[in-house]
């Protein structure tokens, strides 16, 4: 007999008390399997915690196995990509700091296609998806201020923030200008909760680039940790004025309003659907129809009467414009004005909840700023620097009146 053979023999004939052995191991031991879950959960608890507390670096190994363990908790999945862009900061291989940026972004697009979105998540996404190729980061065209910002995010991702000043320091000395500078300065500060050091840091970061939303959005956010909703909605007023087309700051407008539970105001001039002619739809009364069909000749002197070719002769073909909007809306503006000051046609007018929004923006004298955030599509937005250059206190008065909600008359604690 083979050793082959002579090994079936033991085994098919051990088989039947190694069944034996297997079944009444599992019938006298029914919580190993409990125990495992309770300890992955503790795990994973843990994880979160240090994750939550800012401990990012120590949380990354635990939540590496997690994910190996379960590829479908979106939580962790994102956690995990967060830790992965602070231990990029941490790499001298700038090639390997690439590396786990993107691995960062598949992990979020992976926890997002399995239905997993917070504000962390949809905020990673959007920055990582606008990487260069090589995944890298530049902070300064000037090489010794952009290896002093580095060491600082390499000391900051350690939660050294001593050495994380003293890198941010460097590169203010070498350019006082340098906003990024100034704002990991104050975000560091902040994170040491001297709170009072990160105010006046973000407020040095505005005043070096008051068009970048990210100093207002941080500020705002250590604001309404502390209680103070008022002046936390002020920066947010300011964050929506620098970068009314950037979702991340409207993503913490919502955030802010749902601390203080409110909502911010979806602001929109609902436009009649033009029939034959460019009349409206039979939804609008007759004389408010008339109204708005200034409205569609005003749109039609832009697309065909060459108007858009004499106010824009250096541009090649024709877009939607903020002088177009705003002319054709302040028409009907116009118009229903007329109407309202009629007695047989004012009730009309009133009872027109878009009548009567479209009133109140043009009475205010905010219906430019209204086109600008509430259409600013990819022609109106071209109108925006210029404008804003010259209407920051329009548009800031339009999110206060029209937008954001009143703060809270008590203010709130931390959630």
């Amino acid at each position: 007999m083979t050793s082959h053979s002579l090994l079936s023999v033991i085994l098919f004939d051990k088989l039947p008390r190694l069944l034996l052995a297997l079944f009444l191991f599992v019938l006298l031991h029914p919580a190993t399997q409990a125990q495992s879950d309770a300890a992955n959960q503790a795990k994973r608890q843990k994880a979160l915690a240090l994750f939550g507390e800012g401990k990012r670096l120590e949380a990354l190994p635990l939540l590496e196995e997690l994910a190996q363990r379960d590829w479908k908790d979106g939580e962790v999945l994102v956690a995990l990509a967060a830790c992965l862009v602070e231990h990029a900061a941490t790499l001298s291989d700038s090639d390997a700091a690439g590396k786990a940026r993107f691995r960062a972004y598949g992990l979020l697009k992976t926890a997002w296609g399995l239905g997993y979105t917070s504000p962390l998540e949809e905020n990673l996404r959007q920055i990582l998806a606008e990487l260069p190729a090589n995944g890298a980061i530049k902070f300064s065209d000037n090489p010794g201020v952009d290896q002093a910002i580095n060491a600082g995010e390499a000391a900051f991702a350690r939660r050294d923030f001593e050495e994380a000043l003293k890198h941010y320091g460097n590169a203010l000395e070498l350019d006082p200008a340098n906003y990024t500078a100034a704002l990991f300065t104050a975000n560091t500060y902040d994170k040491k909760n001297d709170f009072a050091k990160a105010g006046e840091w973000y407020e040095r970061a505005i005043r070096i680039n008051p068009d970048v939303e990210t100093a207002y959005r941080y500020y705002a956010d250590m604001l309404a940790k502390q209680g103070d909703m008022v002046k936390a909605r002020s920066m947010l007023i300011h964050a929506a004025v620098a970068e009314p087309y950037n979702k991340i700051v409207w993503r913490e407008i919502r955030a802010w309003a749902t601390i203080n539970k409110t909502a911010f105001s979806i602001v929109y001039v609902g436009i009649p659907v033009p029939r034959d002619k460019g009349t409206v739809g039979a939804e609008q009364s007759a004389d408010v129809s008339t109204a708005w069909k200034e409205y569609f000749l005003v749109k039609s002197e832009w697309k065909k009467g060459g108007k858009f070719e004499k106010q824009f002769p250096q541009e090649p073909e024709y877009r939607h414009s903020l002088v177009e909007e705003s002319e054709a809306l302040t028409a009907t503006a116009l118009a229903l004005e007329t109407l309202k000051e009629d007695s047989k046609t004012a009730e009309l007018v009133t009872g027109d909840p878009t009548a009567g929004l479209l009133l109140k923006l043009h009475e205010a004298g905010l219906i430019d700023a209204y086109v600008l955030f509430s259409l600013g599509d990819d022609g109106i937005a071209k109108d925006y620097q210029a404008y804003r250059n010259k209407n920051r206190e329009k548009l800031e008065t339009y999110m206060d009146k029209f937008v954001m909600p009143p703060a809270p008359a008590k203010q709130l604690s931390a959630p």
